[in-house]
């Protein structure tokens, strides 16, 4: 979870084969099963965390989508059920309805909770043929790897980033739930799956883009763009940004420079360095306005946090969003009851005669005392 990115570690010859490495954050596992389409959609994923119990938090702190699915497991991993259950419960129920013909062709890596028996004997039952790739070859055969895993990658390492930045050097699952969310958007656009199944050679259906990619190409870069005069244009008003402050700078300098002087003169050289001076204001004034925001928006989720009650709403299995949200619910009226009932005060119980049980008087004044003495 707080893992940035893959790195190398650079360390001193004495301690080779020993390598030292820390790495800030949580780095607990955790596993997202995705699936994309050739027209450029996704489908809900499946997130499985490390454990045995939902947790309330988990739905009620993060705003996800509520047809997301989310699965707990022993060590953040996939098995054959988990496996199994995304089959039925995400893959089929949402491709069903949007499959143009008969059959649906289902791209695997060669994991075995997607070789068991149970597996492929779903798959016939419901016309989806899976076709597994050859080991170590989903870097270029598979869509996910080629278009969107590298940019979500790269993403999420970002998001990870600014909030060790902002403090938070702890990545719990809420907290991820809520970037993986944001960096998500980003990074399965529609744009990045379909140049996925276009540089495997799939959609459209093109072998040479793969045999051609085994080879290292150079690119050529983007030339820049060309301001045109229209953006070279200013009139002179007071800078509120670093661009507008270069260009005035540029306007100033050539009133100046109109003038017969050297551009190394003492007047050019002053300019130069008032406008640095304003440059670095202006950059730490934005700097600070920036972290300001963050670090005020990264308190508020804290204290949102550490206010909430985290309650166990089921064991084991997965749940969608939606199912969540409502245990949490269930759960919060039954503590609310309980918490109503343990406020009210206690009363005594009324006083009652020792020999007849009555209300009315005590064992002192009661009739039968008499009679029975």
């Amino acid at each position: 979870m707080g893992v940035l990115a893959t790195a190398k570690v650079v360390t001193g010859s004495g301690r080779r084969g020993r390598p030292f490495f820390t790495q800030p954050g949580n780095r607990e596992w955790v596993t997202v099963i995705e699936s994309v389409n050739s027209q450029g959609w996704a489908i809900p994923p499946m997130i499985l965390f490390e454990g045995k119990v939902h947790l309330s938090t988990w739905y009620k702190e993060t705003q996800l989508p509520a047809d997301w699915v989310i699965g707990v497991s022993e060590n953040g991993w996939t098995n054959n059920e988990l496996g199994l259950i995304w089959l039925k419960d995400v893959f089929d129920k949402y491709t069903k309805s949007r499959t143009i013909g008969r059959y649906r062709l289902l791209i695997l890596d060669g994991h075995k909770s997607h070789c068991t028996a149970e597996f492929d004997q779903y798959c016939m039952e419901n016309s989806i043929i899976p076709l597994c790739m050859p080991p170590h070859s989903s870097h270029i055969l598979q869509p996910l790897d080629v278009g969107c895993f590298s940019p979500l990658k790269n993403i999420y390492g970002g998001q990870v980033e600014a909030n060790i930045r902002l403090g938070v050097n702890h990545i719990d699952k809420p907290e991820f739930l809520t970037i993986y969310q944001t960096t998500r958007t980003q990074a399965l656009s529609s744009s990045n799956i379909c140049s996925g199944f276009a540089a495997t050679g799939l959609v459209p259906y093109s072998p040479e883009r793969v045999l051609s990619g085994l080879n290292i190409q150079i690119r050529t870069p983007t030339p820049p763009l060309i301001p045109t005069d229209s953006e070279n244009q200013w009139v002179s008003e007071t800078p509120h940004n670093l661009t507008q402050l270069q260009r005035q700078a540029e306007v100033i300098k050539g009133l100046i420079l109109a003038r017969p002087q050297s551009p190394q003169s003492p007047t050019s050289i002053a300019l130069d360095q008032l406008v640095k001076g304003c440059q670095i204001a202006m950059q730490s004034a934005a700097l600070l306005v920036q972290e300001n925001i963050q670090l005020h928006a990264a308190n508020n989720k804290q204290k949102r946090k550490r206010a909430s009650t985290r309650s166990y709403i089921a064991t084991g299995g997965v749940l969608t969003v939606e199912e969540g949200i409502e245990r949490s619910g269930l759960v919060e009226i039954k503590q609310q009851r309980a918490e109503v009932g343990n406020s009210e005060p206690k009363r005594r119980a009324p006083s009652r005669c020792s020999v007849c049980k009555s209300k009315e008087h005590t064992a002192r004044t009661c009739p039968l005392r008499y009679i029975n003495e």
